[in-house]
């Protein structure tokens, strides 16, 4: 993996922080204009497979709401403490999430930016194509065509 010099472009619009190629963090102002269609890829699918758990996807809809601590999140999943952590670490680790201490436990909290990422994606997947986007919007869309006419 190539590393990325943050000083040719203005600042803020690339920055590239590695501790290990699995842990790749990239803030950038238009995606789109500095990655290719792969490293965007690389870059979300991390994020996207820690969101795809219906459990995940409960407590980030959550911390959402507000800041919430993990007995808060226990009490409002009817999880056990232990899962409850299990499953935040891959949001942490993802920067989807945010721990930050207050008393003797820490409260979570959304990162909105990284959270963006996934989202403006596949908004510029629906707007590649108007075409594409009508379809999407039909009913019955995302059914093989044979399925539709049934």
């Amino acid at each position: 993996m190539r590393r990325i010099d943050s000083t040719a472009r203005p600042a803020g619009e690339r920055e590239v922080a590695m501790a290990r190629p699995s842990k790749l963090r990239v803030a950038v102002s238009d995606p789109d204009q500095w990655l290719s269609e792969r490293e965007r890829a690389q870059m979300l699918a991390p994020k996207l497979r820690a969101l795809a758990d219906e459990t995940r996807l409960t407590l980030i809809l959550l911390i959402a709401q507000r800041p919430r601590t993990v007995k808060e999140l226990q009490e409002a999943t009817g999880l056990s403490q232990t899962l409850v952590s299990h499953h935040l670490a891959p949001l942490r680790e993802q920067n989807l999430v945010e721990a930050i201490p207050k008393g003797r436990s820490n409260q979570y909290v959304m990162c909105c930016q990284t959270l963006a990422e996934p989202l403006r994606m596949f908004a510029s997947l629906a707007a590649m194509d108007p075409e594409t986007v009508a379809a999407c919007l039909q009913t019955g869309a995302g059914q093989p065509a044979a399925a539709q006419g049934a």
